[in-house]
């Protein structure tokens, strides 16, 4: 079981790294409840986040209103909740699966500026994709 989150959100991301950035857009576009605050962590010096900027730059992180940290997969889980979208929960939490998830995660942030373009488009528009169709929890199929 995962501890509930207050809202509002406080998600900390890199608005410099383009995956992030679509996939917070396309989260925003779905938060019809305005659930997340979002914070871009990239500038030099900013300081202002629950952790060192090396390690939000790391790893996305998100504060609940009761003062919760999450980072990494907990995070991501924490902001899908947030605008309703699945989160997994029951495959993440799987004794298996949970540690390869978060080495997924891992590898897949530290690489992320690496990412071919065309990778960040198809992901960039399936968040575009998901966010043109869904509003206010009602999806067109």
């Amino acid at each position: 079981m995962h501890p509930a989150v207050t809202y509002p959100l406080t998600v900390y991301y890199d608005a410099t790294c383009a995956l992030c950035t679509a996939e917070m857009n396309g989260m925003k576009a779905l938060d019809a409840d305005g659930r997340l605050q979002l914070v871009d962590c990239s500038p030099p010096g900013f300081n202002a986040g629950p952790a060192p900027r090396e390690a939000l730059m790391t790893a996305i992180h998100a504060v609940d209103a009761a003062g919760q940290v999450f980072a990494g997969v907990p995070a991501i889980r924490a902001c899908r909740d947030a605008v309703g979208l699945p989160s997994g929960s029951f495959l993440l939490d799987l004794p298996l699966v949970a540690p390869l998830a978060d080495r997924a995660y891992a590898v897949l942030a530290r690489n992320r500026y690496r990412l071919p373009r065309w990778l960040v488009t198809l992901l960039a528009g399936k968040a575009a994709r998901s966010s043109a169709t869904c509003a206010g929890g009602n999806c067109r199929i």
